[in-house]
């Protein structure tokens, strides 16, 4: 049985292709269009995931979508008629870009499947394809369940249970009561893109004192003893669908919105400090009522909102769950994964089979062809024997190199595969790449990339964090070995690599031990600030060449910048005047 899992409603749009219930390939539109975030509709991702997985059109039995679209429309219809300013937003969205949404979705199939089989078609409840699709890849066979985002067809937030093959669900919040617009609040206040930019409000909050605007939030967001959540609107305009997200009331308490572009004032450092601080305190309340209800041993949580990684660090040290598990595409990416899982073992009812722990399900390239894209640029570059010493030693010297190795990881974070790799013992070293490299604003931390088998001794994390998705302490004594992955207030977005789930990324971390005794890597995503992570050989050249990396590890090659004949601005204006069907920006 072959089923295609579409996500391409909200944003992030992604195909998938499991097959007997094994995760055979997956992709982000945005890896391939070269638009970040986009939503448009996977088409290209569509493609590429038939051509990994060997199949036609033809071959695909089931589709499974990630929207149901009439899912809650008498409760959204109600909302509207109380709320009549929200009428033509909301017109514009659930109605207007709906339908060009589904007739997107009618053309391409109509087109594609015009005689023969043709594939059922699934939609999907937008929460059930983070919460339960997220469960039926766990490693559990039985555990709590979280799924908490803006809104998806106008549910906000999922608590229930899920057992084998079948979920139960405790309670729903509903729009606009939502954990996830109430954040994006914060990021458009202190001058990011919301719906966006939420990383970047997570990791400016420890620079803040969440205790001078502390208790003002707590007012604005809360939970009931039967897990709903409740927000006061008095503070907010995104109930009204509008652009503007926050009041009059919330400039008059906190202070004037800094500008894109602006400076960060105290007062925006410590109104990111509060959200975040309340938002961890809010969804801790939700784990303990869970707990409560399903005693459960483990958790699963899910949607946009489960991203914020420092709020899951809380979680794993301070409710009683033993761990919790969060899949590496955990916002709308992911839900073209827990469509198709939702439908083949929820409604199917196969046997669960399949547990996600290998995030890199994405494309993979040869040395053929990377040689072939390294000739057709008029590069020179020399081949190694082993790619992972080689890089080692680079990084022992203290250069910072592009990681270019093996299948694409699916998710924001960059896992190993499409990497910009550095040695964290340089205290300089996180400046330098902001800087020079990624482009973008100095407070901003780098996450460690540690061995399964020694991270313990680095690191104050009792379980496994493979996905980047859990903030944990650095150890007293080790913040000053490593104080380019250390924030400023002591911790580190902790990856812990598998030998047999990643063996070579593994062996360069291990090579750079042994040559500094220090086994642990800085890692960050190979892209700049507003781009999508590289997905080609040819992305990879032209990001190596358009900034300040050192060298370039790309399968059995290395390219270093004095190698080539191309002087960086010109190598780069070259890549940048590709058409833009090879290349779309």
């Amino acid at each position: 049985m072959i089923i295609l899992g579409l996500n391409y409603y909200f944003h992030d749009s992604t195909a998938c292709i499991i097959r007997d219930g094994k995760l055979i390939a997956a992709i982000e539109e945005e890896r391939l269009s070269r638009v970040k975030h986009t939503g448009a509709f996977p088409e290209k991702a569509i493609n590429r995931c038939l051509e990994m997985a060997g199949i036609t059109f033809h071959d695909i039995d089931h589709i499974a979508v990630s929207i149901k679209p009439t899912t809650h429309w008498f409760k959204k219809s109600m909302y509207v008629l109380k709320n009549l300013r929200s009428f033509m937003p909301f017109f514009g969205h659930h109605v207007v870009n709906a339908y060009a949404k589904q007739r997107r979705f009618k053309i391409w199939y109509n087109n594609n499947f015009t005689a023969g089989k043709k594939p059922e078609v699934h939609f999907i409840e937008h929460h059930l394809t983070h919460v339960a699709g997220t469960f039926f890849v766990s490693p559990y066979e039985k555990a709590a369940l979280l799924g908490i985002d803006g809104s998806g067809e106008w549910a906000t937030t999922w608590l229930g249970y899920g057992e084998k093959n079948k979920v139960e669900n405790y309670t729903q919040s509903f729009f606009p009561n939502s954990f996830g617009s109430f954040y994006e609040t914060v990021t458009q206040f202190c001058g990011f893109i919301p719906n966006y930019d939420e990383g970047k409000t997570m990791g400016l909050a420890p620079m803040g004192d969440p205790t001078v605007f502390e208790e003002e939030v707590s007012k604005m967001i809360w939970v009931d003893g039967n897990g709903q959540v409740k927000v006061d609107l008095s503070y907010f305009n995104f109930q009204h669908l509008v652009k503007k997200t926050y009041s009059e009331k919330f400039i008059k308490i906190f202070g004037e919105p800094r500008h894109p572009k602006g400076e960060f004032k105290k007062h925006h450092l410590d109104v990111a400090a509060a959200f975040q601080k309340v938002l961890e305190e809010r969804v801790l309340e939700l784990c303990h009522l869970l707990h409560k209800r399903t005693q459960a041993d483990y958790l699963v949580i899910s949607g946009g909102v489960s991203l914020n990684s420092v709020m899951n660090g809380r979680i794993v040290r301070e409710t009683p769950f033993k761990d919790v598990y969060v899949m590496p595409a955990a916002g709308d990416n992911g839900t073209a994964l827990g469509a198709a899982y939702y439908l083949y073992n929820g409604i199917l009812n196969n046997p669960r089979n399949f547990v996600h722990n290998n995030p890199y399900i994405g494309t993979e390239y040869s040395d053929k062809e990377i040689e072939k894209a390294i000739g057709g640029a008029k590069l020179k570059a020399r081949k190694v024997e082993n790619i992972a010493r080689e890089a080692a030693k680079m990084l022992a010297e203290g250069k910072i190199i592009g990681w270019f190795q093996g299948r694409m990881e699916i998710g924001p974070r960059a896992l190993g595969s499409r990497s910009i790799l550095a040695n964290p013992a340089f205290p300089q070293m996180k400046d330098k790449i902001n800087s020079e490299v990624k482009f973008r604003e100095a407070y901003r931390p780098f996450a460690p990339s540690a061995l399964k088998e020694s991270y313990k001794d680095y690191f104050d994390l009792e379980v496994e964090a493979p996905f980047m998705l859990k903030v944990c302490q650095v150890k007293e004594d080790k913040k000053e070995i490593i104080p380019a992955v250390t924030h400023v207030d002591g911790s580190a977005r902790l990856q812990t690599v598998d030998r047999n789930i990643h063996p070579l990324y593994h062996s360069v971390i291990r090579e750079l031990g042994e040559i500094t005794g220090v086994p642990v890597i800085l890692n960050t995503s190979f892209n700049i600030q507003g781009e999508p992570v590289v997905e080609s050989p040819k992305d990879a050249l032209r990001c190596f060449y358009s900034t300040g990396l050192d060298a370039l590890a790309i399968g059995s090659y290395i390219l270093e910048k004095d190698m080539s004949s191309p002087k960086k601005d010109q190598t780069d204006q070259k890549f940048r005047k590709e058409e833009t069907s090879t290349i779309e920006r």
